[in-house]
């Protein structure tokens, strides 16, 4: 169950960084409102999962999944390259991410 409450606490804070950017440009309350609801959630259930899984672990992957989901957001739906060398280094992540899973 730790993993899945990880999986939603990186899942919650792309949406807090989806909301930074919403923030950026347009300064209204539906904005701050993702942006502190993805925040706060995004902590919420990074707690629950602290409380099983070890601090290293949770924080390298909860980093990873906020990293990747925010370049994967920025590419699709805010013109952000999509050159090669980015979607390597994404994959890279994924697979650090997939050994850290596999080595605990």
């Amino acid at each position: 169950m730790a993993w899945i409450y990880l999986i939603l606490a990186g899942s919650f804070e792309v949406v807090g960084v989806t909301g930074m950017n919403k923030v950026a440009k347009d300064k209204n309350l539906q904005s701050y409102i993702v942006l502190i609801l993805g925040f706060i959630l995004s902590f919420c259930f990074l707690s629950l999962a602290m409380k099983t899984l070890p601090l290293g672990i949770s924080y390298a992957v909860w980093t990873g999944i906020g990293t990747v989901g925010g370049v994967i957001i920025g590419m699709l739906f805010y013109g952000e390259a999509r050159d090669w060398r980015r979607i390597l280094f994404i994959g890279l992540i994924i697979v650090s991410i997939m050994g850290l899973k596999l080595t605990t």
